[in-house]
């Protein structure tokens, strides 16, 4: 079995950025779902950034998928967020290597002049708050597409 790529689907790979909170929003939906070992998230304090290295579901192409009887796909993808003052979580066990954490949603909330704090809303109680001077954030894939283990688009109980 081989990997599936961009080209099948000609498609080029995501490489989005957000400086707003309806731009937020956009990279808010195509990451929910996306899932991540606790040992890929990053803080550079002294460069103001975070960076978590997402397996995020292609939600851009289970319609696609689903009508050409193709597998569904994930890719990872990188979640970055610039001008980062601060770094808080809640319901992680950052000393738990093994621990696999799922995204949800992005949403900002606005502080005074374009500053606020982003929310990272996980499964399972999780989040992880970002106190930022301003929304800059991209989402860009960094490998071909593969299929999804599970074969299935993500579900949420109703």
């Amino acid at each position: 079995m081989t990997d599936a790529s961009f080209e099948d689907g000609r498609e080029a790979p995501l490489n989005l950025g957000a400086e707003d909170a309806d731009d937020l929003q956009v990279i808010s939906t195509l990451s929910q779902d996306a899932v991540f070992p606790v040992t890929e998230m990053k803080w550079r304090p002294a460069d103001r950034q975070f960076a978590l290295l997402l397996n995020r579901f292609r939600w851009e192409d289970k319609d696609a998928a689903a009508q050409r009887g193709r597998s569904f796909e994930r890719v990872q993808s990188v979640l970055m967020f610039a001008s980062v003052l601060s770094v808080a979580s809640q319901g992680i066990d950052r000393n738990d290597k093994d621990m696999i954490l799922s995204l949800l949603s992005i949403d900002f909330e606005p502080g005074e002049d374009g500053a606020g704090q982003i929310l990272l809303t996980l499964a399972g109680d999780g989040a992880i708050k970002l106190r930022v001077e301003a929304v800059d954030a991209t989402l860009k894939d960094v490998t071909r597409p593969y299929q999804a283990p599970s074969g299935h688009v993500p579900r949420h109980p109703e």
